[in-house]
């Protein structure tokens, strides 16, 4: 069974949720070596490719794909790193760093223990696109043709897939101190600046999956299909359930419509079963009907505080 964190004590919710965020969490950060699969055409090459459509060589990018990406070996090892991303995202909030997150900092052991098994997992599927590396390579050899170049691929995968992480402080140097307390006390205001704006991109994140989650499950209640109630999967309710799990934990208070809704939605959900859903149609409108509340209300919290760029993390 799933290993679940012990509730965080209630907090003075709404008492400074970017401070709470810097004396509660830690930043964490997962990085990747990865082998690239495509390369960019050599100038003869490119010219060669534009010469067949009339066009000029500095109007024309190309490419080709070094691997089969859609071999089961090569799709596990994806998978896998898949998995290691949404274990780090679903234990953190985003964080206005380039690859760093932030982590409750008494969830740092399990989720470092999660890393773990994942990286064995990787290992192990990169020993089996191993075993298939020759038959990859012979596929290649086939589908490129005289774009093939032996040059272009590692004699071995040894080192060409491994996944990593580690937790990089988030607040200044302690030897600025010493060093210049005026750049010192600019470091402090920036990092502060950097938690204020921590807690209103997990604000916005928050809202955002929570309109999705509650979208797609009024649109599986109340949608048809040719005049027949669309298709009603245990995944829907589940998803929303997961969610108010992860809000309750990472939840940093720092907005009161946004925690009432999210109360709201978990008090419509609490004793209903997918099953029941499905089989009662009247339940299943009356829930409909409620959850658009939400939705609408949901809708307005978005309006009124527009989404910010999301920051790109690792895919």
């Amino acid at each position: 069974m799933p290993t679940t964190l012990a509730a965080p004590p209630e907090p003075p919710m709404r008492a400074n949720p970017a401070q709470r965020l810097r004396t509660e969490m830690a930043g964490v950060r997962l990085s990747f070596t990865w082998l690239g699969v495509r390369k960019t055409l050599s100038p003869e090459q490119k010219s060669q490719a534009a010469e067949t459509f009339g066009a000029a060589d500095e109007y024309v990018t190309a490419s080709k794909k070094l691997l089969d990406t859609k071999h089961p070996a090569f799709k596990q090892v994806t998978a896998v790193r898949h998995r290691l991303i949404a274990a780090w995202k679903s234990r953190s909030l985003p964080f206005p760093e380039p690859g760093i997150r932030l982590i409750r900092r008494d969830a740092i052991a399990l989720l470092n223990e999660q890393f773990q098994t994942l990286r064995v997992q990787l290992m192990d599927a990169v020993d089996e696109l191993s075993s298939v590396y020759d038959e990859l390579l012979t596929t290649a050899r086939r589908q490129l043709g005289t774009l093939f170049r032996e040059s272009d691929y590692p004699t071995s995968l040894i080192g060409m897939f491994d996944a990593a992480w580690d937790y990089p402080s988030c607040e200044p140097s302690s030897y600025l101190r010493a060093l210049s307390p005026e750049l010192y006390e600019q470091e402090c205001q920036r990092v502060a600046a950097r938690f204020e704006e921590a807690v209103r991109l997990a604000e916005e994140a928050f809202t955002f999956e929570f309109s999705e989650l509650v979208s797609h499950l009024v649109e599986r209640l109340s949608g048809q299909d040719d005049g027949k109630p669309k298709i009603f999967r245990d995944s829907a309710v589940d998803n929303l359930r997961e969610f108010f799990e992860r809000f309750r934990h990472l939840n940093v208070g720092s907005n009161e419509a946004l925690d009432q809704l999210v109360t709201d939605a978990k008090g419509l959900l609490r004793g209903v079963q997918p099953r029941r859903l499905r089989e009662n149609q009247d339940l299943r409108s009356g829930l409909a009907e409620q959850l658009k509340q939400v939705g609408s209300a949901l809708d307005g919290l978005l309006i009124e505080r527009p989404r910010r760029q999301i920051l790109r993390t690792p895919k």
